[in-house]
C-alpha cells in the first residue's frame, strides 16, 4: 500500500516552478554528480562568495498557480477604465489586424527569437525589417531608414546628437526645438542636451533659423494639430549649414507632402498607429530616416541586402552591427535593444492594407475630423488651428469644466492643454457615432447630422489642408505592399517568414549575457488584454488604477529582489537604464556641489553600451585593466582611482563579471569607489545569476538597471522590445526620471524624463509580474541555482574538448562560461565564425561570439533548458570539435570542409556534389538532427560585400530568381 500524499505535496507536483525549470530533480542529481557537487546548495556555496550571499529568503509571496495568477491579474486589469481616447500627442487607438495579432504578437515563433546577428537563420525577421525600412523611407520621402528606435522622444534626442556630428562646418552648440513639438519629446531632448553641452531654444517653427543653431527639430503636423509648411525654414537652415530634423506622423504622411520632398535631413516619429496597441505608452517602434549622406552616422540598426556564397540575395544587419562593442565610447549611440517585434507589426500592417487601404484609412480619419470641425464652427466654437489632418484644438470659451464633465459621462478622453484649450485627435477606430458623441460633449444640444455635414463638404469642395502640402508622390509600390491583402495570403506570408527564422520554439539559444530563457505562455497572455493594451499613456489617473496596482506591486517585488530603496520603470531598454542610472548619479553629485566629478571607470570586460552611455552623459571613460583570470585588476583600479582624485564620478561594473565569474574582490572594489567619493553602477545584464542568492545592494552597488527582457522573462522579440528599469539606493531616489505630462503616480518627481512614456513599455510589465508571482521566493532562488548548475554541467562536459577561458573560486563558472576557440584557429585555421555557422546545421543558434574576448564563445544555457537539450548542444559541440580535428589532421582540406562551407541549405543537396565529405555529414551530422530538421534558407552571407555595396531597400522580387 502506497503512503498517502498530502494536499501540499499534490499541489507541488502541479506547480509552475517545475515547468519553468528545465531539469527535473533526477536530472539535477545526475548533473550535480557530473559537476562534482553534492547538492544545489553545495554548488552555490562553491561558486558565490560568502561575503555577498543573502542570509534570508526574499521577501516575496510564495509561488502562485498559473490560473490563480491570471485570475488575480485579470481583476487588477479590470480596474483600468478603457475610455475612447482622443488625447493624441503621438499616441492613437488603432485596429490591430487579427491575423497579425494572433500570428505575430501572440506567436512565440516571432517573439522568442533573438537579434538577427546570425543572418542565415534570421531571414524572415530581416525581410520583415527591410519591409519596415522601405515603408518608412517611402512615406517620409527619405533615402533610407533604420530598423526602428525605442520611441519618438528618444529618436529626437538621437537626431539632435546626429545633427551635431553631421553638421561639421557648424560650430554652434545650440539646438532649436519647435514650440509645437510633443511635450514629452521636448523634455527628453532637454534631458539629453544637458550633459552633452547643448543649449536648447524654443519658439515658433518659422523662427528656427533666426538664431545661430546647428540643427532644428520641427513638428509636422504640430502637437496642436496645426499644419505649417516647414520647407522655407528648412531652406533657411541649410543656408546656415544647420540640419533640419522633422518629427512627423506616418498616417498623416499618407495624405501630406513628405518631409523628404521639402529637403529634410532627418525624419522621425512613432509607428504605433500602424497596428500596435496603445499599451499605456509602449512598446512601440520609433522610425528614423535620413539622407544617404548620413548613412554611416544613423543610430540603431540598418538592414541591408548582401549575397550568400551562391550569389543569392541575402539580408543582414549592416554597418551598425554591435558597433558599441567595437567603437565603445566613440559609438554613434548606446542603443542595443530596438523595438523589432513592433516594427515588424507596423510593416506587416502596411503590407496587409497596402497603399490604397492605408490611404483610405487616412482619408476616413481626415474626413471625420473635417466633419467635426465644420459642425463646431457652425456652432460658433473657435478652432485654434486653421488647417489639420486629424487633430483639432478648440477654445472652450469658459465651458471647459462642463465639456469635461460631459466627456467623462460618455467615457471620452480629450486632451487638456496647460493654456486652457482642449484637443481632439481622431483615429482609425473613430466611427460616425463617435463623432456624434463628440458633438454632444462639445456642444450639448445640437441638431447636426454627420451624413448631412459630409455631403455639404463634398458639395462645397471644402478642404482642410493647405493645397501646397497635399501629397502628390506615390509610395509603397514594391510588390510586398501590393500582394498580401487577403487574410489567407497574409497568413501564408507570415508563416513563410517565420519558417526562415530560428527561435526558442526550435532549440536552445545559448547566448551568453542575453539570457534566452523560457517566455511562458501564461506570462504572455495578459499582454493582449484590452484593459492593458487600449490605455493611453496620458489617461487620467482615475482610469489607470489597475496599472497603478501592477506598477506598485512590481516595484515592491523588484525592490525585494535587488535590495534597493526605489525603482524607476521609465527606461525602455537596458541601454536606456544605463543612461538613466548615470543621469541619477550626475544629478546627485551636482546637488552635492560636486559637478566636477566627470570620470567614469569601466573594466576592459564591460559591455560596449557602458562606455557609450558614459560618453552620452559627458563622462570621460577611463578603462580599468583585467588580470589573467579575467577579474578587475584591483591594483590598477586603485591607481586609476588615485589618478582621478575628486573628479571620480563612478565605476560601471557587471556582476557576475562579463567573463562569467563571481569576482571575489567585488566588495573591496565597491568600497574603494565609495571611499573616493564615487558611486557604483552595476550593469544588470547578469542578474539572472543573482536573484535570491545575492543582490546588487548586497554587493555594494548604488544603482543598477534590470534587464526585464533577460532575467524577468520578457521575450527578446527578435531584437526588442526591451525594458531596463533602474533601482537605486535612497540617496539617489530623488534623481530618478520624472515626466512632464503625467503627474504623480508612484511619487514621480519633477526631474527630466529619459523616455517618451512615463513608465516606458508598460504593457509588457505584466510579463515580469507574472514571472515573479508564478515562481515566488523559492522558485526565483531555485531558478538562479539551476542556471548555475546548467552552466557548470556544460563546463564539466566540454572542458576536455574546448579550453574554458575563465573560472572563479573552486574552478567554477557562474551562469555562463567562455569557450576559447583561439587555439583551434591557430592550429587549423577554423574560426569562431565557422563554428557558429556549422552549429546551424545542427539546429542551434551560436553562443555569443567574440564577446567579451575575440575568438571565443560565451555560452549561457539558462535555467529553462532541459538536460536532454543541454546534452544535444554538448553532443553538437563535441562532434564539431571532431570535425575540426579532421581538418587539423589533413583529412579534409582547409578550404573545403563542413565548417567553412556551413551552413548547408537544401539547395546544396540537389547540386552536383563535389565535396570531400558526404551529404549526410553536411546536413544530418548526428542522428537526432533529422528529427524536425531546421534548414537555413540561405548559405553563408557575405558581410563585407554587403557593407561595400550598401543597399537598404526591399530588393526586387526578380533578384531572388536563380539564374
Amino acid at each position: 500500500m502506497t503512503s498517502p500524499i498530502s494536499l501540499d505535496q499534490l499541489e507541488a507536483k502541479d506547480d509552475f516552478i517545475r515547468r519553468h525549470i528545465g531539469p527535473n530533480e533526477a536530472d539535477q542529481a545526475r548533473m550535480l554528480a557530473a559537476a562534482g557537487a553534492d547538492s544545489l546548495e553545495d554548488l552555490t556555496g562553491q561558486i558565490v562568495p560568502e561575503s555577498i550571499r543573502l542570509d534570508a529568503d526574499l521577501n516575496i509571496e510564495r509561488a502562485t498557480s498559473e490560473a490563480d495568477a491570471l485570475d488575480y491579474l485579470q481583476a487588477v486589469a479590470r480596474q483600468n477604465k478603457v475610455f475612447k481616447s482622443y488625447i493624441g500627442l503621438g499616441y492613437h487607438d488603432t485596429q490591430v489586424p487579427n491575423v497579425i495579432l494572433r500570428n505575430v504578437l501572440e506567436n512565440p515563433g516571432w517573439y522568442t527569437a533573438y537579434t538577427p546577428y546570425q543572418p542565415e537563420i534570421a531571414q524572415g525577421r530581416l525581410e520583415a525589417l527591410i519591409n519596415y525600412q522601405q515603408m518608412v523611407a517611402d512615406l517620409t520621402g527619405m533615402d533610407l531608414a533604420n530598423a526602428s528606435l525605442l520611441d519618438e522622444a528618444t529618436a529626437a534626442a538621437e537626431a539632435m546628437a546626429m545633427a551635431k556630428r553631421c553638421a561639421r562646418r557648424n560650430t554652434s552648440m545650440t539646438f532649436f526645438v519647435d514650440e509645437n513639438v510633443l511635450p514629452q519629446t521636448l523634455d527628453v531632448v532637454r534631458t539629453r542636451a544637458e550633459y552633452m553641452g547643448f543649449e536648447i531654444v524654443t519658439g515658433p517653427l518659422e523662427t528656427a533659423a533666426d538664431q545661430d543653431v546647428f540643427g532644428a527639430l520641427l513638428q509636422y503636423p504640430g502637437a496642436n494639430g496645426e499644419l505649417r509648411d516647414p520647407e522655407p525654414v528648412i531652406g533657411q537652415l541649410h543656408e546656415k549649414n544647420a540640419l533640419a530634423v522633422v518629427a512627423t506622423d506616418l498616417m498623416a504622411l499618407l495624405l501630406l507632402k513628405s518631409p523628404g520632398e521639402m529637403g529634410a535631413d532627418m525624419v522621425l516619429g512613432n509607428s504605433q498607429r500602424f497596428g500596435v496597441p496603445l499599451g499605456f505608452g509602449g512598446p512601440h517602434a520609433a522610425f528614423f530616416a535620413s539622407r544617404d549622406d548620413f548613412k554611416r552616422s544613423i543610430p540603431g540598426r540598418l538592414i541591408g541586402v548582401s549575397k550568400d556564397t551562391r550569389g543569392k540575395p541575402a539580408l543582414r544587419m549592416a554597418l551598425q552591427t554591435r558597433e558599441q562593442h567595437i567603437r565603445r565610447e566613440k559609438a554613434n549611440s548606446n542603443i542595443c535593444t530596438a523595438q523589432v517585434l513592433l516594427a515588424n507589426m507596423a510593416g506587416f500592417y502596411a503590407a496587409y492594407h497596402g497603399p490604397d487601404g492605408l490611404r483610405t484609412i487616412a482619408q476616413r480619419i481626415h474626413r471625420l475630423t473635417g466633419i467635426l470641425a465644420e459642425g463646431l464652427e457652425a456652432k460658433g466654437i473657435h478652432i485654434v488651428n486653421s488647417h489639420f489632418f486629424d487633430t483639432l484644438t478648440i477654445d472652450p470659451q469658459g465651458n471647459r469644466d462642463l465639456i469635461l464633465e460631459r466627456a467623462e459621462a460618455k467615457q471620452i478622453n480629450l486632451r487638456i492643454d496647460p493654456k486652457g484649450t482642449l484637443g481632439i485627435s481622431l483615429n482609425e477606430c473613430t466611427s460616425r457615432e463617435d463623432v456624434e458623441d463628440l458633438f454632444d460633449v462639445l456642444m450639448g444640444d445640437h441638431d447636426f447630422n454627420v451624413a448631412e455635414i459630409d455631403q455639404q463638404i463634398t458639395d462645397q469642395g471644402t478642404t482642410f489642408m493647405p493645397e501646397n502640402l497635399e501629397r502628390s508622390s506615390d509610395y509603397l509600390q514594391h510588390p510586398v505592399f501590393n500582394t498580401h491583402h487577403s487574410e489567407h495570403e497574409m497568413l501564408r506570408y507570415l508563416k513563410r517568414l517565420e519558417n526562415r527564422d530560428l527561435a526558442l520554439t526550435h532549440s536552445m539559444i545559448s547566448l551568453g549575457s542575453c539570457t534566452m530563457k523560457l517566455n511562458a505562455t501564461a506570462e504572455m497572455i495578459p499582454v493582449s488584454w484590452p484593459e492593458f493594451g487600449r490605455i493611453h499613456p496620458f489617461a487620467p489617473r482615475s482610469q489607470t488604477k489597475g496599472y497603478r496596482v501592477l506598477l506598485e506591486e512590481l516595484d515592491t517585488m523588484l525592490r525585494a529582489i535587488t535590495g534597493f530603496d526605489a525603482i524607476s520603470m521609465q527606461p525602455n531598454s537596458g541601454a536606456q537604464g544605463e543612461y538613466a542610472g548615470l543621469l541619477a548619479i550626475r544629478r546627485y553629485q551636482a546637488a552635492q556641489g560636486e559637478s566636477q566629478r566627470d570620470i567614469c571607470l569601466i573594466p576592459q570586460s564591460a559591455h560596449g553600451t557602458n562606455p557609450a552611455s558614459a560618453q552620452m552623459m559627458g563622462l570621460k571613460v577611463v578603462v580599468v585593466k583585467t588580470d589573467a583570470e579575467g577579474n578587475v585588476d584591483l591594483d590598477d583600479l586603485h591607481a586609476k582611482v588615485a589618478d582621478a582624485g575628486d573628479r571620480l564620478s563612478c565605476l560601471m561594473v557587471t556582476y557576475p563579471s562579463t567573463h562569467g565569474v563571481y569576482e571575489e574582490g567585488i566588495r573591496e572594489l565597491c568600497e574603494t569607489i565609495h571611499k573616493a567619493g564615487g558611486q557604483v553602477y552595476m550593469d544588470g545584464a547578469n542578474l539572472n545569476a543573482q536573484v535570491g542568492v545575492t543582490s546588487p545592494a548586497a554587493i555594494g552597488a548604488d544603482v543598477a538597471h534590470l534587464n526585464l527582457h533577460k532575467t524577468f522573462a520578457i521575450p527578446h522579440g527578435g531584437g526588442g522590445p526591451g525594458m531596463g528599469p533602474i533601482g537605486v539606493r535612497s540617496h539617489l531616489a530623488n534623481y530618478l526620471p520624472g515626466h512632464p505630462v503625467v503627474g504623480s503616480m508612484l511619487d514621480m518627481n519633477d526631474q527630466g524624463s529619459v523616455s517618451a512614456a512615463p513608465f516606458g513599455s508598460a504593457s509588457i510589465l505584466p510579463i515580469s509580474w507574472m514571472y515573479i508571482r508564478l515562481l515566488g521566493a523559492e522558485g526565483l532562488r531555485l531558478a538562479t541555482q539551476v542556471a548555475l548548475l546548467n552552466a557548470n554541467y556544460l563546463v564539466a562536459r566540454l572542458k576536455d574538448h574546448y579550453p574554458i577561458l575563465y573560472t572563479g573560486r573552486n574552478h567554477r563558472v557562474a551562469h555562463e562560461c567562455i569557450l576559447d576557440l583561439r587555439p583551434l584557429k591557430a592550429e587549423t585555421g577554423i574560426t569562431e565564425v565557422d563554428v557558429a555557422k556549422r552549429l546551424m546545421d545542427y539546429g542551434f543558434h551560436a553562443p555569443t561570439m567574440s564577446f567579451p574576448v575575440p575568438g571565443t564563445f560565451m555560452v549561457e544555457p539558462t535555467e529553462s533548458e532541459s538536460l536532454a537539450e543541454l546534452d544535444r548542444f554538448v553532443d553538437a559541440m563535441i562532434r564539431i570539435r571532431q570535425e575540426i580535428d579532421k581538418v587539423g589532421r589533413g583529412e579534409w582540406p582547409a578550404d573545403n570542409n563542413p565548417l567553412v562551407q556551413a551552413p548547408h541549405s537544401q539547395q546544396d543537396l540537389i547540386d552536383d556534389w563535389q565535396r570531400p565529405y558526404d551529404r549526410q555529414t553536411a546536413v544530418f551530422p548526428l542522428p537526432w538532427v533529422s528529427q524536425g530538421k531546421y534548414w537555413p534558407s540561405v548559405n553563408r552571407v557575405d558581410d563585407v560585400w554587403g557593407d561595400r555595396n550598401l543597399f537598404c531597400s526591399c530588393p526586387s522580387p526578380d533578384s531572388y530568381i536563380e539564374e
